[in-house]
C-alpha cells in the first residue's frame, strides 16, 4: 500500500466530514479531521466486518464513543460500502436522514450503539466485550471457535472524564477483557478550550491501575505506528488495552486546528476552501477520489470472504454440536426456547404474604434455567435484590465469562454495560438490579436504552417508603413518575406475587427495555387466575361490584392491597366499588379504546387512586373530578407501617375520599 494512497484515503474521510458539517451548518468537524488516520488504520487493517451484512454475528464491533464526531463513522460506512449513500452524507443532520447528529443504532446500517452522551459508548463497549467472552465460553468447543472477535472503541478526552467510563473501565480491567481495545483520541481540546483547564491526570497511569495494558502513539497521523500499537494490543489476551494517540483536532484547518474552534461548529466556507488547499483537494463538493473509494471498497469483498469462511466453520460446528448450534441461532435471533415459561410459579390467596423482590428471585430463576444465554447482575446488592441465578458462577478477577455478573457499586456502568450486552446479540434479556432510589445513578443509561429500543431488563427493589427505617435517603418517592416519563420504556410495578410472575412473563416477550419495580416489605396475595392477561394489558379489574360501579379505586404495587381493603370496606357499606390494578401504565395506554373503557368507564367519574409516590400522572386516570392520594414530599425514618399512617396512605383515607366524591 503506497503512502500516497493511504493519505488520499485518510483525507477522503476528513473532507467528507468537513463538507457534511458545512452543508448542514451544524456539527463537529474537529474529531473526524484529527482521528481520521487512526480510524483508517483500524478499519482497513484490523476490523473484521462485512459491509453487506452489518449483523454478521462474529464481526468485530466498532463503537464511536465520542459520538459528536459522527461524521467520522458515517464517512467510513459510506466509503467501505455499507448501505449508506453519498446522498445520505449530504443529508447529514436533516429530517428523515440515516445520518443523524449523533450515531443511532437501528437508524444507520453499521452503527452498533447510540452514542453522544460521553462515556456511554465506552461503557457499552465493555458490555459488548463481556458478551463476547461469555458467548465464547458457552458455545466454543475445541477446534470450533465460532465466537472470536474484538470490540474496538474510539474514545475522547470527554469520555475519559466521565464517571461512567471510569466505572466501566475498572470492571473491564478486573474481569480481564482481553478483546477490548480503546483508541484514545488524545487531542487535549474540549468544547470550552484546552482540556488542561479541568483534566490534568495521567490517563494511561489511571488505566494501568485499573488493570489495562497501555500504549502510546505520539503522532496521530503515523499509520505505521498506530498499526503497530493495535497489533501489540491484540497480542495481550488477559487484559483490555488502551492506546493513547496524540492527535490534532481539526487537522488541516490552517486557522482552527489544535483549538476548540474546530470542535463543535462548521469551519466556515472560507476555512473549508483553505483546508482543500492544504490537502490539494478539488473544489468539487463531496469529491471522493476514485482510487481512494476503490481502496475502501475492498472491504466488501474481504468482508464477504470473512463471513463465508465463518459460515463454513459454523457448518462444521453444527454437524458436531447440533443442539448447541440450534441454541446459538435461537439466541442470535432473539427467540425464546420452547417451555421457557413452564416453571413460572403461581401463588394462592391463602399463601403467606411475601415481598415481591423475593418472588422476583424465584421467577427469575424459573425462567433463567431454561435460557443459558440469559445473564445479569447487581450493584453489590444481590442479597437484597434476590437476583442471583442459582448454581451459576460469578464474574471476578480474570473471570468475565459467568452468568452472575457482579458489578460492584457502579450503577451507572451497570446500566450501560447491560445495554452493551443486549446490543451485542446472543445474550437473552440481560438484566441489572439495584435499589429504586439508585435508578437516578442509572438514568442516562436507561434513557439511551429506551431511545435505542434495547431489550434489557432493569430491576429495582426497595421501591417506596415501604423501605422503612433506612429513611428518606433510600426511600424513592419521585422515581415512579421519573421512569414513567421516559418514552419507549415499559415500567411494571406489580401488586403481589402473581402480578410479579406475570410482569416477568410480559417483560420476556416485549421487544424494548423494561423496568421491573419490587418491594422490600411483604405483601398479601390478592390476584387470581386472570392476572397474567391483565398484567400483559397493563391494567385490569381486580375486584368488582355487582352491577355497574359507582366509584373506581385505582392503584399499583404495594398500595393495591390498601385499595383492596378500602374496596372491601366500601362494599360492606353498600357502595358499588371497582378496584383496578395498573401495574404498567404504558401497556394500559396502548390498549384499544374499547378495553380501556371496559376497565375505566367514562361515566364513572368518582375515582380515587393511591400510590406511595408523587401524584404526578395519576390525574390522567382519575380525571379532573377524582382524588389522587400520594406523597408530595420526602419520606421519613421509622417502621414502614407508621410512615404509611402518618402520611395518610391508608384504607381509611381511600374510603373517606370515595365517600366524599359520592356525597
Amino acid at each position: 500500500m503506497s503512502a500516497d494512497l493511504e493519505t488520499l484515503a485518510i483525507n477522503s474521510i476528513r473532507m467528507l466530514s468537513v463538507e457534511a458539517v458545512q452543508k448542514a451548518n451544524s456539527g463537529h468537524p474537529g474529531l473526524p479531521m484529527g482521528a481520521a488516520a487512526m480510524a483508517y488504520t483500524l478499519w482497513t487493517k484490523h476490523l473484521r466486518h462485512n459491509p453487506k451484512n452489518p449483523h454478521w454475528a462474529n464481526r468485530d464491533r466498532f463503537i464511536l464513543s465520542a459520538g459528536h464526531g459522527s461524521m467520522l463513522l458515517y464517512s467510513l460506512l459510506y466509503l467501505t460500502g455499507y448501505d449508506l449513500s453519498l446522498d445520505e452524507i449530504k443529508n447529514f443532520r436533516q429530517w428523515g436522514s440515516k445520518t443523524p447528529g449523533h450515531p443511532e443504532v437501528h437508524v444507520t446500517p453499521g452503527v452498533e450503539t447510540t452514542t453522544g452522551p460521553l462515556g456511554q459508548g465506552a461503557a457499552n463497549a465493555v458490555g459488548f466485550a463481556l458478551a463476547e467472552a461469555y458467548l465464547a465460553h458457552y458455545f466454543n468447543r475445541p477446534g470450533h471457535q465460532i465466537v472470536d472477535h474484538y470490540t474496538y472503541a474510539i474514545v475522547s478526552d470527554g469520555d475519559m472524564m466521565e464517571g461512567v467510563a471510569a466505572e466501566a473501565a475498572s470492571l473491564a480491567g478486573t474481569w480481564g477483557l482481553g478483546k477490548l481495545i480503546y483508541l484514545y483520541d488524545d487531542n487535549k481540546i474540549t468544547l470550552d478550550g484546552n482540556a488542561e483547564m479541568t483534566f490534568t491526570e495521567d490517563v494511561l497511569a489511571r488505566y494501568a491501575a485499573y488493570g489495562w495494558d497501555t500504549l502510546q502513539v505520539n503522532d496521530g497521523n503515523d499509520v505505521a505506528a498506530i498499526n503497530h500499537a493495535i497489533q501489540e494490543a491484540k497480542a495481550v489476551t488477559n487484559k483490555p488495552s488502551i492506546i493513547a494517540i496524540q492527535t490534532i483536532i481539526g487537522y488541516g484547518s490552517p486557522n482552527k486546528q489544535g483549538t476548540n474552534k474546530a470542535h463543535g461548529s462548521p469551519l466556515g466556507a472560507d476555512e473549508v476552501a483553505l483546508v482543500k488547499e492544504q490537502f490539494n483537494w478539488p473544489n468539487d463538493d463531496f469529491y471522493v477520489p476514485g482510487e481512494a473509494l476503490e481502496h475502501f471498497r475492498e472491504a466488501v469483498e474481504n468482508g464477504a470472504s470473512l463471513e463465508a469462511e465463518w459460515k463454513q466453520k459454523f457448518a462444521a460446528y453444527r454437524e458436531a454440536y447440533p443442539e448447541l448450534a440450534a441454541e446459538w441461532e435461537r439466541a442470535q435471533n432473539g427467540h425464546l426456547p420452547d417451555g421457557w415459561d413452564s416453571d413460572i410459579p403461581t401463588f394462592n390467596a391463602d399463601d403467606k404474604p411475601v415481598a415481591t423482590r423475593a418472588v422476583n428471585g424465584k421467577v427469575l430463576n424459573a425462567i433463567a434455567k431454561h435460557i443459558p444465554t440469559m445473564i445479569g447482575g447487581d450493584a453489590d446488592l444481590a442479597g437484597s435484590t434476590k437476583t442471583l441465578i442459582d448454581g451459576e458462577a460469578f464474574t471476578g478477577p480474570g473471570q468475565p465469562a459467568a452468568r452472575n455478573v457482579r458489578f460492584g457499586v457502579r450503577e451507572h456502568a451497570m446500566g450501560a454495560i447491560v445495554n452493551g450486552l443486549a446490543l451485542h446479540g446472543g445474550i437473552t434479556k440481560p438484566y441489572s438490579a439495584t435499589f429504586l432510589t439508585f435508578s437516578d445513578y442509572m438514568r442516562p443509561a436507561i434513557r439511551l436504552g429506551a431511545l435505542s429500543n434495547i431489550p434489557a431488563i432493569y430491576i429495582f427493589t426497595h421501591d417506596s417508603i415501604g423501605l422503612g427505617e433506612d429513611g428518606p435517603t433510600h426511600q424513592p418517592v419521585e422515581h415512579f413518575a421519573a421512569l414513567r416519563a421516559i418514552p419507549n420504556l415499559t415500567v411494571f410495578r406489580p401488586a403481589d406475587a402473581n402480578e410479579t410472575a406475570a410482569a416477568w412473563h410480559s417483560a420476556m416477550q416485549l421487544d424494548g427495555p423494561v423496568v421491573l419495580i419490587f418491594t422490600r416489605q411483604n405483601l398479601p396475595i390478592l390476584s387470581g387466575s386472570h392476572v397474567r392477561d391483565g398484567v400483559a394489558k397493563g391494567g385490569y379489574v381486580l375486584a368488582d361490584s355487582d352491577g355497574p360501579p359507582d366509584v373506581i379505586l385505582l392503584s399499583s404495587g404495594s398500595e393495591v392491597h390498601i385499595a383492596h381493603e378500602a374496596y372491601q370496606q366500601l362494599t360492606a357499606d353498600g357502595i358499588k366499588a371497582r378496584l383496578v390494578s395498573l401495574p404498567s401504565w404504558e401497556l394500559f395506554e396502548a390498549q384499544s379504546d374499547a378495553y380501556k373503557e371496559s376497565v375505566l368507564p367514562k361515566r364513572v367519574t368518582a375515582r380515587v387512586s393511591i400510590e406511595a409516590g408523587v401524584p404526578q400522572g395519576w390525574h390522567r386516570f382519575v380525571g379532573s373530578n377524582g382524588v389522587v392520594i400520594g406523597i408530595d414530599h420526602f419520606g421519613a425514618s421509622a417502621p414502614y407501617q407508621r410512615i404509611y399512617e402518618e402520611f395518610g396512605l391508608t384504607a381509611e383515607a381511600v374510603v373517606n375520599a370515595a365517600k366524599g366524591l359520592l356525597s
